[in-house]
Order: C-alpha cells, then sequence, then structure tokens
C-alpha cells in the first residue's frame, strides 16, 4: 500500500521529456569551463533556462557573516566562488531572501535554495536534507562534476533509504547522529555539560513522600504511538509488573493536568510541564526508532532533572553516559519482569538510587569520550559564541569543496605532480540503521494483522528498492525521476532470476 501510494506521488513527472533533454545537452558540454556554453546547442531549447539568473548576473551578495577565520585568506569575488544549492529550502539557514555568501574558517562560498542553480557550472555541491529526500524527486541527471551532501539529524523512521548501503553511498557529505559521520551530530539534544551538573529538580524525599501517597514511581509519557522501536509494546507488557503512571495517547492510563495537555509531546522545556515529570523517579525513555548514537531529548532530559531514566535506543548508549550508572539500559535484562524487579529494588532503597544521580557531581563524571566532545564541538546548542549546526556544515561543504576544486585544477594544470583528489563517498556506518524488530517478543509470533508487522519491515524493504532504482537511474545517466520504478522493477526481475 505505501509502495503504491508513493508511486502515484509519481505520475505528475511523466512529463519532464523536455528536462530529460536539457539535461543531456548540459552533460554533454559539461566539459566548457565556464557557465556560459555556445549558444547554438539551445536553438531548439529555452536558452533561459541555462542563462544565470539576474541576481547571479547584476549583483554582489552582502555577506552577513562577514568575519572570516585565520585560515580565510579568500579574496575572491562572489561571481568566482563555488555555489552551494540547498535542495529543501525549508531548512535554508539564512534569512531573508534564498542566497548568501558565508565566510567560513578556510574559505568562502555562495549559498542559495534557489534550484535555478542545478545545472550551473559553478554549482559545485547539492544539500539534501535526509526527512525530505526522496528517490523519485532526486535531482537527475547527476552531473559528475557536483557532489552531493546530506544532513539528517532526525529519526531514522522519517527515512529508511539512508540506511541502506546503496542510498547512503550515493552521498559524498554526511552530517547526521553517527559519530562515524563526516561532521556528527551525536550530541545535538544535549546542550551542554553545564545541563547535566544542574542540582536535582526534586529532591528524593518529595518523591517518596508523592510514593507514599500512591504515585507510581515510573512515568511513561507518549503520544506518538505505532512507531518502528515498537516501544508500547514493550511497556504493555512492563506494565503487568510494576506501576506506570502513562500519560498521552499511547498506554494512557492517567490524564495530564488540562493546563498541560498541549506540551505532553512537545521537545521544549515549558517550566510547568517540567515541572511535572521531574516527580517521577523513574521515565521510560524509549526512542521511536533503534540505531547506534541516535539519542534525543528522552534520554537527556531526565538526566538533567535528576530522575532515572529507563532507557532503550541507541545500542551504543553507554558510549556517551557520563558515568556506568546514570541510565538504566533495558537491553541488559533479560525480560519485562526483570527489570522491573530491578527498578522496584530501586524504589525501595535509596541509597541504590541515589547511586544513579552520583553524576550531578562533576567530579562523578568518568567518560572522556563525553567530556572532549562537548569541549571540541565546533557548534553549538543555544550558544551564540558557535554556529549552529546548519551553518557548521554548511561550513564543512564549502571548505571541503574548496579544496576538491584547488585539487582539481592543480592536476589538470601538472598531472605528473599533482595527483587528482580522492573520491569520497560516505558508508553504511555514517546511518546503516537495522530491520525494525518487535518491541517484545519475536517477529515470528506476530499475528499477521499486526499493525506494527504490516508498516515498518515493509517500509525498510521498500526503501532498499528505492535506493537501488534510484543507484541504477544514476549510473545509467537518466534524466527522467519517473523511471525510477522501471529501474526498481528490472532490479526485482534480475534478483529473481539469480543474477542480482
Amino acid at each position: 500500500m505505501l509502495f503504491m501510494a508513493c508511486r502515484r506521488r509519481l505520475l505528475p513527472c511523466a512529463g519532464l521529456g523536455l528536462f530529460g533533454v536539457l539535461c543531456w545537452v548540459w552533460v554533454s558540454f559539461a566539459s566548457f569551463p565556464d557557465d556560459q556554453l555556445p549558444l547554438e546547442v539551445f536553438d531548439t531549447v529555452d536558452r533561459g533556462a541555462f542563462l544565470p539568473q539576474s541576481a547571479f548576473r547584476e549583483m554582489e551578495f552582502a555577506s552577513i557573516a562577514s568575519y572570516k577565520g585565520p585560515g580565510n585568506t579568500d579574496g575572491r569575488s562572489n561571481k568566482q566562488l563555488p555555489i552551494l544549492l540547498w535542495w529543501s529550502a525549508g531548512l535554508f539557514p539564512h534569512f531573508p531572501g534564498d542566497t548568501e555568501r558565508i565566510d567560513c574558517a578556510l574559505s568562502s562560498c555562495l549559498v542559495t535554495s534557489n534550484r535555478k542553480v542545478q545545472l550551473y557550472r559553478r554549482t559545485a555541491s547539492i544539500i539534501f536534507y535526509g526527512t525530505d529526500f526522496r528517490a523519485y524527486e532526486a535531482p537527475l541527471p547527476r552531473l559528475p562534476h557536483q557532489t552531493w551532501a546530506l544532513f539528517h539529524e532526525e529519526s531514522p523512521m522519517n527515512n529508511y533509504f539512508l540506511s541502506h548501503a546503496p542510498g547512503i553511498r550515493l552521498f559524498n557529505y554526511t552530517a547526521t547522529f553517527r559519530r562515524e559521520s563526516d561532521y556528527p551530530l551525536t550530541l545535538q539534544w544535549l546542550p551542554s555539560l553545564d545541563y547535566l551538573l544542574r542540582p536535582v529538580a526534586v529532591s528524593l524525599e518529595e518523591k517518596n513522600r508523592l510514593r507514599r501517597e500512591g504515585m507510581a514511581p515510573v512515568l511513561y509519557m507518549q503520544s506518538h504511538c505505532d512507531v518502528p522501536s515498537d516501544r508500547d509494546r514493550y511497556v504493555q507488557e512492563l506494565m503487568k509488573y510494576i506501576q506506570v503512571d502513562s500519560y498521552g495517547k499511547c498506554l494512557k492510563n492517567k490524564p495530564l493536568p488540562e493546563h498541560l495537555e498541549d506540551t505532553a509531546t512537545a521537545t521544549g522545556e515549558e517550566p510547568g510541564f517540567m515541572n511535572f515529570v521531574a516527580r517521577y523517579k523513574f521515565h521510560l525513555a524509549f526512542e521511536n526508532g533503534l540505531c547506534p548514537d541516535y539519542m534525543t531529548e528522552k534520554l537527556w532530559r531526565p538526566l538533567h532533572q535528576g530522575c532515572v531514566p529507563v532507557y532503550r535506543g541507541s545500542p551504543a548508549v553507554a558510549d556517551w553516559m557520563p558515568n556506568g550508572h546514570a541510565a538504566i539500559i533495558i537491553d541488559n535484562f533479560p525480560s519485562p519482569k526483570a527489570l522491573a524487579d530491578f527498578l522496584r529494588h530501586l524504589d525501595e532503597n535509596d541509597g541504590e538510587y541515589t547511586r544513579y544521580l552520583e553524576f550531578k557531581n562533576l567530579k562523578s563524571i568518568t567518560n572522556t569520550r563525553l567530556l572532549e566532545a562537548l569541549e571540541t564541538r565546533e557548534w553549538g546548542v543555544n550558544d551564540m559564541s558557535k554556529p549552529n549546526y546548519l551553518n557548521g556544515f554548511e561550513c564543512y561543504v564549502c571548505n571541503q569543496e574548496n579544496a576538491r576544486l584547488a585539487a582539481e585544477r592543480a592536476h589538470r594544470k601538472e598531472p605528473e605532480r599533482n595527483p587528482p583528489p580522492l573520491p569520497k563517498m560516505a558508508s553504511n556506518s555514517h546511518m546503516g540503521c537495522p530491520l525494525p524488530s518487535p518491541g517484545y517478543g519475536q517477529v515470528q509470533n506476530l499475528p499477521a494483522d499486526d499493525g506494527w508487522l504490516q508498516i515498518w519491515p515493509q517500509d525498510y524493504w521498500q526503501s532498499l528498492d528505492q535506493a537501488e532504482g534510484l543507484e541504477s537511474l544514476i549510473r545509467h545517466n537518466e534524466s527522467d525521476p519517473s523511471l525510477l520504478w522501471r529501474h526498481i522493477q528490472s532490479i526485482t526481475e534480475r534478483r529473481a532470476r539469480g543474477k542480482h
């Protein structure tokens, strides 16, 4: 059903024949060094499609960020700079307008969200937002002089296309939550070390008093149901063995106070909401997708408040914890009952419980990886002294592209002395999230009509089909994205014959 829905969305692409011709013409003359190609090749097509838009032809762009880093000696005019195109215009990190000059630490570029520059020789790289990237909307043909850059800080569930090797290796530069990416965003939800060190919001004495009055030791706050991690299935089993106060649309057994209903699923930190959830000893912190290094506010917020997260998400979460006993990792327990027994033990033993809050003392933070990552990352969260990670990644791509272009020029000038720049390609470790699995139990034991089973495993494998299909389109230098389904069908047939 999902596959067919996507297929229906492709029907408007059937009229892209002229665009395909234009793309073929451009690739045929890509070896010309300048933006301007011989006009005689445009006799049968719209010349305006290849002429620089008026903004690039008639004016110089002012630079909002006029500061140049100590290594930036770039004295070129705007008309000489490489162009970076943000394909997802809604993420363009400059206002107002759709074009800006950026002066980064080492070099300068023009950045724009105007797709008219897609076919320009000066357009060196296209930056995509992973959540919005669709194989059937990719800019084709892929030009040999352009690189592709991926920015994806959100959940793996937003686009499993990127979790397959044929999909992720289409990109040359990446900024994802994985530590292996070119520009890692692993700690994007942790503003600072001070955020972790804030004093406990509600004392243990007050939490114990609330427990005696009947409040559950465990909080579950969730309104985003039916996700790849299948968290509700596990929580439902856990609730058989320990009292859980569950708010929101998923597994709701208690209503939120009326004044907090609008913040039930918010990622912000409205004081009334924060004070309400801080009263609980344990927070069930389940990510909506399971992938190495994907960690959100569900993990960091309870640590900030002085509550203990009971966590399932990144299988490598221990690598980033303040010490060895700051969070309870669900996958370390053989069953929901065993986890419930452990939580009950901590609830009844204050000394054991407070060990999980020792990291509030800086001397008890022993994880040097965490400390070094917070100290050395060049981007900041709500920190005006550092760039945000959108601008930071933009500058990373700018510096990389200027270095690549300089190496290519040097190679053309003296090929015997200067080797060509090595090709750069993302690997599966830059995303590489696994096939979704049931939150509790074995997939083979689920009924055929299970809602989770009908959605997420199929979505995962259909994303692989689309990744292989787009890779095939690019390899065959196709210019019409609507041919994607034909290529997928061909791949499927070859696979059935054992030839893929």
